[in-house]
Protein backbone atom coordinates (compact mmCIF):
# COMPACT_ATOMS: atom_id res chain seq x y z
CA UNK A 1 0.00 0.00 0.00
CA UNK A 2 1.50 3.39 -0.91
CA UNK A 3 2.73 5.77 1.75
CA UNK A 4 0.94 9.08 2.22
CA UNK A 5 2.20 11.81 -0.10
CA UNK A 6 4.09 14.88 1.14
CA UNK A 7 2.18 17.55 3.03
CA UNK A 8 -0.34 19.59 1.07
CA UNK A 9 -0.75 23.32 1.43
CA UNK A 10 -2.33 24.19 4.79
CA UNK A 11 -6.04 24.94 4.87
CA UNK A 12 -7.54 27.95 6.61
CA UNK A 13 -9.58 27.54 9.78
CA UNK A 14 -12.65 28.43 7.73
CA UNK A 15 -11.95 25.63 5.24
CA UNK A 16 -11.53 23.13 8.07
CA UNK A 17 -14.71 24.38 9.73
CA UNK A 18 -16.57 23.76 6.48
CA UNK A 19 -15.21 20.22 6.31
CA UNK A 20 -16.29 19.63 9.88
CA UNK A 21 -19.81 20.86 9.13
CA UNK A 22 -20.11 18.58 6.11
CA UNK A 23 -18.65 15.62 8.02
CA UNK A 24 -21.11 16.13 10.88
CA UNK A 25 -24.05 16.25 8.48
CA UNK A 26 -22.79 13.16 6.65
CA UNK A 27 -22.19 11.13 9.79
CA UNK A 28 -25.66 11.95 11.13
CA UNK A 29 -27.30 10.92 7.85
CA UNK A 30 -25.23 7.74 7.75
CA UNK A 31 -26.14 7.04 11.36
CA UNK A 32 -29.84 7.27 10.60
CA UNK A 33 -29.37 4.67 7.86
CA UNK A 34 -27.33 2.40 10.16
CA UNK A 35 -29.98 2.69 12.87
CA UNK A 36 -32.69 1.63 10.41
CA UNK A 37 -30.65 -1.35 9.23
CA UNK A 38 -29.87 -2.29 12.85
CA UNK A 39 -33.56 -2.55 13.61
CA UNK A 40 -34.08 -4.78 10.56
CA UNK A 41 -31.03 -7.05 11.06
CA UNK A 42 -31.34 -10.88 11.02
CA UNK A 43 -32.01 -12.18 14.52
CA UNK A 44 -32.34 -15.97 14.16
CA UNK A 45 -29.57 -18.30 15.31
CA UNK A 46 -28.32 -19.02 11.78
CA UNK A 47 -28.01 -15.30 11.14
CA UNK A 48 -25.92 -14.81 14.27
CA UNK A 49 -23.31 -17.29 13.12
CA UNK A 50 -23.32 -16.86 9.35
CA UNK A 51 -26.02 -14.76 7.78
CA UNK A 52 -25.16 -11.71 9.83
CA UNK A 53 -21.85 -11.31 8.01
CA UNK A 54 -23.48 -10.98 4.60
CA UNK A 55 -26.03 -8.54 5.99
CA UNK A 56 -23.39 -6.56 7.85
CA UNK A 57 -21.18 -6.35 4.76
CA UNK A 58 -24.11 -4.97 2.80
CA UNK A 59 -24.86 -2.40 5.52
CA UNK A 60 -21.18 -1.43 5.72
CA UNK A 61 -21.08 -0.82 1.97
CA UNK A 62 -24.34 1.10 1.97
CA UNK A 63 -23.30 3.39 4.82
CA UNK A 64 -19.82 3.91 3.42
CA UNK A 65 -21.10 4.81 -0.03
CA UNK A 66 -23.43 7.39 1.48
CA UNK A 67 -20.59 9.00 3.44
CA UNK A 68 -18.28 8.91 0.43
CA UNK A 69 -20.87 10.58 -1.77
CA UNK A 70 -21.54 13.38 0.70
CA UNK A 71 -17.88 14.12 1.38
CA UNK A 72 -16.57 13.97 -2.17
CA UNK A 73 -19.54 15.87 -3.56
CA UNK A 74 -18.47 18.79 -1.36
CA UNK A 75 -14.70 18.25 -1.58
CA UNK A 76 -13.82 16.46 -4.83
CA UNK A 77 -10.18 17.45 -4.40
CA UNK A 78 -9.84 15.24 -1.30
CA UNK A 79 -9.05 11.55 -1.21
CA UNK A 80 -11.18 8.88 0.46
CA UNK A 81 -10.40 5.60 2.21
CA UNK A 82 -13.14 3.42 3.66
CA UNK A 83 -12.79 0.20 5.62
CA UNK A 84 -15.12 -1.63 3.26
CA UNK A 85 -14.23 -0.24 -0.16
CA UNK A 86 -10.64 0.84 0.34
CA UNK A 87 -9.22 3.73 -1.65
CA UNK A 88 -5.97 5.66 -1.47
CA UNK A 89 -4.21 7.21 1.50
CA UNK A 90 -2.26 9.61 -0.68
CA UNK A 91 -2.67 13.34 -0.10
CA UNK A 92 -5.39 14.89 2.05
CA UNK A 93 -7.79 12.04 2.77
CA UNK A 94 -11.04 11.22 4.52
CA UNK A 95 -10.65 8.00 6.55
CA UNK A 96 -13.96 6.31 7.35
CA UNK A 97 -15.25 3.35 9.33
CA UNK A 98 -18.90 2.90 8.31
CA UNK A 99 -19.69 0.76 11.37
CA UNK A 100 -17.25 0.33 14.24
CA UNK A 101 -18.49 -2.10 16.85
CA UNK A 102 -19.84 -4.69 14.44
CA UNK A 103 -19.99 -7.41 17.10
CA UNK A 104 -22.43 -5.28 19.05
CA UNK A 105 -24.40 -4.43 15.90
CA UNK A 106 -25.05 -8.03 14.85
CA UNK A 107 -26.11 -9.14 18.34
CA UNK A 108 -28.52 -6.30 18.87
CA UNK A 109 -26.39 -4.47 21.42
CA UNK A 110 -25.68 -0.75 21.69
CA UNK A 111 -22.10 0.40 21.27
CA UNK A 112 -21.47 0.95 17.56
CA UNK A 113 -20.80 4.13 15.63
CA UNK A 114 -19.81 5.75 12.35
CA UNK A 115 -16.37 7.40 12.41
CA UNK A 116 -14.98 10.01 10.00
CA UNK A 117 -11.51 11.53 10.17
CA UNK A 118 -9.82 13.99 7.83
CA UNK A 119 -6.04 13.62 7.62
CA UNK A 120 -3.92 16.36 6.07
CA UNK A 121 -0.34 17.55 6.55
CA UNK A 122 0.49 14.43 8.54
CA UNK A 123 -2.14 15.07 11.21
CA UNK A 124 -5.83 14.54 11.85
CA UNK A 125 -7.50 17.86 11.16
CA UNK A 126 -11.21 17.02 11.53
CA UNK A 127 -13.07 14.26 13.33
CA UNK A 128 -16.77 13.40 13.51
CA UNK A 129 -18.17 10.33 15.24
CA UNK A 130 -21.85 9.47 15.67
CA UNK A 131 -23.54 6.88 17.88
CA UNK A 132 -26.92 6.22 16.22
CA UNK A 133 -28.61 4.52 19.17
CA UNK A 134 -27.58 7.14 21.74
CA UNK A 135 -28.03 9.96 19.19
CA UNK A 136 -24.68 11.44 20.23
CA UNK A 137 -22.41 13.38 17.89
CA UNK A 138 -18.78 13.87 18.88
CA UNK A 139 -16.87 16.40 16.78
CA UNK A 140 -13.50 18.14 16.72
CA UNK A 141 -11.42 20.43 14.53
CA UNK A 142 -7.70 20.85 15.16
CA UNK A 143 -7.25 23.97 17.23
CA UNK A 144 -11.00 24.36 17.65
CA UNK A 145 -11.78 22.12 20.60
CA UNK A 146 -13.97 19.04 20.93
CA UNK A 147 -17.72 18.87 21.42
CA UNK A 148 -20.52 16.45 22.19
CA UNK A 149 -23.76 17.56 20.57
CA UNK A 150 -22.32 21.05 20.28
CA UNK A 151 -21.21 21.36 23.91
CA UNK A 152 -17.49 21.49 24.80
CA UNK A 153 -16.03 18.36 26.39
CA UNK A 154 -12.89 17.72 28.44
CA UNK A 155 -11.05 14.63 29.61
CA UNK A 156 -11.72 13.60 33.20
CA UNK A 157 -8.50 14.80 34.82
CA UNK A 158 -8.18 11.60 36.89
CA UNK A 159 -4.61 11.51 38.10
CA UNK A 160 -4.22 8.16 39.86
CA UNK A 161 -4.30 4.86 38.04
CA UNK A 162 -6.03 3.15 40.95
CA UNK A 163 -8.99 5.51 40.42
CA UNK A 164 -8.95 5.23 36.64
CA UNK A 165 -11.19 3.28 34.29
CA UNK A 166 -9.23 1.98 31.31
CA UNK A 167 -10.76 0.39 28.23
CA UNK A 168 -8.44 -2.17 26.68
CA UNK A 169 -9.33 -3.14 23.13
CA UNK A 170 -8.29 -6.44 21.60
CA UNK A 171 -6.97 -7.06 18.09
CA UNK A 172 -7.09 -10.44 16.39
CA UNK A 173 -3.82 -9.52 14.68
CA UNK A 174 -1.92 -10.22 17.90
CA UNK A 175 -1.66 -13.30 20.12
CA UNK A 176 -4.33 -13.46 22.81
CA UNK A 177 -1.57 -14.01 25.37
CA UNK A 178 -0.32 -10.45 24.84
CA UNK A 179 -3.76 -9.04 25.55
CA UNK A 180 -4.19 -11.18 28.66
CA UNK A 181 -0.77 -10.09 29.92
CA UNK A 182 -1.70 -6.44 29.36
CA UNK A 183 -4.92 -6.89 31.34
CA UNK A 184 -2.92 -8.45 34.15
CA UNK A 185 -0.52 -5.51 34.37
CA UNK A 186 -3.32 -2.96 34.33
CA UNK A 187 -5.30 -4.84 36.97
CA UNK A 188 -2.28 -5.24 39.24
CA UNK A 189 -1.73 -1.49 38.99
CA UNK A 190 -5.24 -0.94 40.34
CA UNK A 191 -7.02 0.23 37.19
CA UNK A 192 -10.61 -0.67 36.50
CA UNK A 193 -10.85 -2.49 33.16
CA UNK A 194 -13.59 -2.60 30.54
CA UNK A 195 -14.00 -3.73 26.96
CA UNK A 196 -17.11 -2.54 25.16
CA UNK A 197 -16.42 -3.55 21.56
CA UNK A 198 -15.83 -0.23 19.76
CA UNK A 199 -12.42 1.37 19.76
CA UNK A 200 -13.75 4.53 18.15
CA UNK A 201 -16.38 5.00 20.86
CA UNK A 202 -13.85 4.13 23.55
CA UNK A 203 -11.60 6.96 22.40
CA UNK A 204 -14.57 9.34 22.24
CA UNK A 205 -15.52 8.38 25.79
CA UNK A 206 -12.03 9.34 26.97
CA UNK A 207 -12.49 12.74 25.35
CA UNK A 208 -15.86 13.16 27.09
CA UNK A 209 -14.47 12.18 30.50
CA UNK A 210 -16.61 9.04 30.74
CA UNK A 211 -13.55 6.83 31.01
CA UNK A 212 -9.96 7.82 31.67
CA UNK A 213 -7.95 5.91 29.06
CA UNK A 214 -8.22 3.71 25.99
CA UNK A 215 -5.44 1.40 24.84
CA UNK A 216 -5.07 -1.25 22.17
CA UNK A 217 -1.96 -3.05 20.99
CA UNK A 218 -3.04 -2.72 17.35
CA UNK A 219 -5.86 -0.71 15.82
CA UNK A 220 -6.59 0.37 12.26
CA UNK A 221 -6.53 4.04 11.37
CA UNK A 222 -10.19 4.16 10.34
CA UNK A 223 -11.13 3.12 13.88
CA UNK A 224 -8.81 5.57 15.60
CA UNK A 225 -8.12 8.87 13.86
CA UNK A 226 -11.35 10.70 14.73
CA UNK A 227 -11.20 9.61 18.36
CA UNK A 228 -7.56 10.59 18.74
CA UNK A 229 -8.30 14.14 17.61
CA UNK A 230 -11.23 14.29 20.01
CA UNK A 231 -8.94 13.40 22.92
CA UNK A 232 -6.27 15.91 21.92
CA UNK A 233 -8.79 18.72 21.54
CA UNK A 234 -10.41 17.77 24.86
CA UNK A 235 -7.13 18.28 26.69
CA UNK A 236 -5.94 14.68 26.76
CA UNK A 237 -2.78 12.96 25.59
CA UNK A 238 -2.37 10.49 22.72
CA UNK A 239 0.56 8.58 21.33
CA UNK A 240 1.85 9.63 17.91
CA UNK A 241 -0.33 7.14 16.05
CA UNK A 242 0.37 8.52 12.58
CA UNK A 243 4.14 8.19 12.93
CA UNK A 244 5.55 5.53 10.65
CA UNK A 245 2.86 3.45 8.95
CA UNK A 246 0.02 4.05 11.40
CA UNK A 247 -2.26 5.52 8.75
CA UNK A 248 -1.80 2.73 6.23
CA UNK A 249 -1.07 -0.32 8.38
CA UNK A 250 -2.45 0.51 11.82
CA UNK A 251 -0.48 0.81 15.06
CA UNK A 252 -0.77 0.62 18.84
CA UNK A 253 -2.95 3.33 20.37
CA UNK A 254 -3.11 5.01 23.76
CA UNK A 255 -5.25 7.99 24.70
CA UNK A 256 -5.66 9.17 28.28
CA UNK A 257 -5.66 12.01 30.76
CA UNK A 258 -2.22 13.65 30.90
CA UNK A 259 -1.88 12.77 34.58
CA UNK A 260 -1.80 8.99 34.02
CA UNK A 261 0.19 9.09 30.79
CA UNK A 262 3.53 8.04 32.29
CA UNK A 263 2.08 5.11 34.20
CA UNK A 264 0.12 3.82 31.21
CA UNK A 265 3.03 4.21 28.81
CA UNK A 266 5.13 2.07 31.14
CA UNK A 267 2.44 -0.59 31.57
CA UNK A 268 1.39 -0.82 27.92
CA UNK A 269 4.69 -0.10 26.18
CA UNK A 270 2.82 2.38 23.96
CA UNK A 271 4.05 5.91 23.39
CA UNK A 272 6.85 5.95 25.93
CA UNK A 273 9.15 7.72 23.47
CA UNK A 274 6.51 10.07 22.03
CA UNK A 275 6.53 13.80 22.47
CA UNK A 276 3.08 14.04 20.98
CA UNK A 277 0.16 15.77 22.70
Amino acid sequence: MPNPSPAAAPLSAEALDLRLQVACAAVREAGALARLRFRNRPVDEVAVFKGHQDYLSAVDREVELLVRDRLLRSFPEDGFFGEEGGGSFEGPVWVVDPIDGTGNFVRGLPGFCISIGYVRDGAVQVGALYDPLMDELFAARRGGGATLDGRPIRVSGVGDLDRATVEAGWSTRLPLSRYVALLGRLTEAGAGIRRAGSGALGLAYVAAGRIDAYCELHINSWDAVAGLLLIEEAGGWTNDFLAGSGLTEGAPVLGCTPEIRAALCALTGIGSDDRHG
